[in-house]
């Protein structure tokens, strides 16, 4: 029988490229298999990890600003499994690609902006956070009502962090913003169902959504607030009506500066409040936590006593940032007092969007309908030259929020704020309002200062400075609020290398000056 002898070359070579092919094959098969497994995994954006819950809170609210408000809405707070740090995430849910292509996007505006970079990561070792739910539905004055039964009988500890927060499908939520893990706030909202059931409340969670606030506890404590008890009675327009005649207002008193006393402790066991604030200070700069280029300007001001405790750097202006919008507020209400302005809905949409979320756009609108940067510097003149001495309006807010230009001084920022609580402005009622609704302010959120004080605030930042100016009004033991003025302010002269960190750095420093403050007032007034 006759065989080919290149048939064993043949079957030799036949049996080399099936192998290859099915090598070819199962390496294929794995590609594949983790290609398949890779588009599984879901990628978020990170910013930050840091390891306080408030330095995060602070980072999220700037990258709202800076990123725009469709990317705003997806970005969350989480916690990570392993070290309890918290993330700033933009939540994607997309693929290692897309979501590093966002990254590269966001650090290129971030860069500008001094900011630190973004990149994708693995949607997986953090989780997200849950707050406690009391109802969901469309009647904002139903909700608001239950806020106050819920405030009264579960305890301004959970009062502080009550809110209702509108949803993105248009109703209103009212939470207790937790921010806790899963399991936790779930037992949270099982021992406060019990507690309600006899009121006819229900208590369940919710995942924390960065939903906008529209009412809290100061909001809550400003409505039940009546004449303060450190001043007499001033008749005032009110917001929701025309006012009788119009009325420029008397001249405020004029506390800061102007009555200082500081108030020593016991004697060799305590210094001046001015004192130990300037201390505090020079030992940030001697630890390089404060640099050389920057100034600081601190004013406290006793209401009740009418006694100026603090001031340092008071009189020199200030760039103001978005510190100077509560009075743009003011300037509008003065027209609309002089009826050359009417205070409506879209006025009043305005004005809650540029007090509360600082935005620039609604900023320029007040100020426009007002007639323009130099129409409210003369009405500030003309008509509140006692208050606004060192105060200085000359420019819209920029587009990219860089306003260096507007100034005022720490003592006008206190003047002003005296003659809001001593109701000697327009429609104050409604600027006070305005300045209690929630938001992150530095003197009382993330304090030790204890639930239930009732809080007047305007924040100002930029890459060259950070502040906030307003009135606290905690509670004693005798049942009454005694209010006393806080403003802060730092100022630096060369823009922020990292603005992102620095921001967060001195907002801290203005909140311990703040718990300071709330110390010594405490010994005063025998506080809560």
């Amino acid at each position: 029988m006759y065989t080919d002898p290149s048939l064993p070359l043949l079957r030799r070579s036949l049996r080399t490229r099936l192998l290859a092919l099915l090598l070819a094959a199962a390496s294929l098969a794995t590609t594949a298999g983790r290609a398949a497994a890779a588009a599984a995994i879901r990628y978020d954006v990170l910013y930050l990890w840091t390891d306080t819950l408030d330095n995060a809170l602070d980072y999220q609210e700037e990258l709202e600003r800076l990123l725009g408000p469709e990317v705003g809405r997806k970005l969350e707070v989480v916690a990570r499994d392993d070290n309890g740090q918290y993330g700033v995430i933009y939540d994607r849910n997309g693929t290692a690609l897309s979501s590093a292509r966002v990254a590269v996007r966001h650090s290129l505006l971030l860069k500008g902006e001094e900011f630190g970079e973004a990149r994708a990561i693995k949607d997986q070792g953090y989780h997200q956070l849950y707050n406690v739910c009391y109802g969901l539905g469309p009647n904002l004055t139903t909700l608001r009502q239950r806020f106050g039964t819920i405030y009264h009988y579960l305890g301004s500890e959970v009062g502080k962090d009550l809110y209702i927060e509108k949803t993105d499908s248009g109703k209103f939520a009212l939470i207790y913003r937790r921010r806790g893990d899963r399991d936790s706030t779930a037992a949270v909202a099982r021992r406060h169902a019990k507690l309600l059931a006899s009121k006819h409340l229900t208590a369940s969670i919710t995942k924390e959504d960065n939903n906008e606030e529209v009412f809290g506890e100061s909001s809550y404590l400003d409505d039940e607030e009546e004449t303060p008890a450190s001043a007499p009675p001033v008749a005032v327009a009110n917001a929701d009506q025309a006012p009788t005649a119009a009325r420029t207002p008397s001249p405020a008193l004029l506390v800061a500066g102007n009555l200082k006393r500081p108030v020593a402790g016991e004697a060799g066991n305590d210094t001046a409040l001015e004192q130990r604030l300037e201390e505090y200070i020079q030992g940030l700069r001697q630890n390089g936590q404060v640099s050389d280029d920057e100034k600081t300007g601190w004013l406290v001001i006793d209401l009740t006593k009418g006694e100026t405790l603090v001031d340092i750097n008071v009189d020199s202006p200030y760039q103001a940032a978005s510190m100077i919008k509560p009075l743009f507020a003011l300037a509008f209400f003065h027209l609309v007092k002089e009826r050359r302005l009417t205070y409506g809905p879209k006025s009043r949409r305005m004005m809650a969007a540029m007090i509360q979320r600082s935005s620039n756009t609604a900023a320029d609108w007040v100020l426009k309908q007002a007639g323009g940067p130099q129409a409210v510097q003369h009405i500030l003149h003309d008509h509140y030259g006692q208050i606004f001495r060192e105060t200085s309006i000359v420019e819209y807010i920029p587009k990219n929020g860089r306003t260096y230009r507007n100034k005022a001084s720490a003592k006008d920022y206190g003047r002003f704020l005296t003659a809001l609580w001593r109701k000697e402005l327009p429609y104050g009622k409604e600027l006070r309002r305005l300045m209690a609704l929630p938001g992150r302010d530095r003197l009382y959120c993330g304090t030790p200062i204890p639930r239930g004080c009732l809080v007047y605030n305007k924040t100002g930042s930029t890459a060259r400075l950070c502040g906030d100016m307003g009135i606290l009004a905690p509670q004693a033991k005798d049942g009454r609020r005694y209010p006393y003025v806080v403003v802060g302010i730092i100022e630096k002269e060369h823009k922020a290398r990292d603005y992102g960190s620095w921001k967060m750095a001195r907002s801290n420093v203005i909140r311990h000056v703040s718990t300071m403050v709330y110390e010594k007032m405490k010994e005063s007034y025998n506080l809560l």
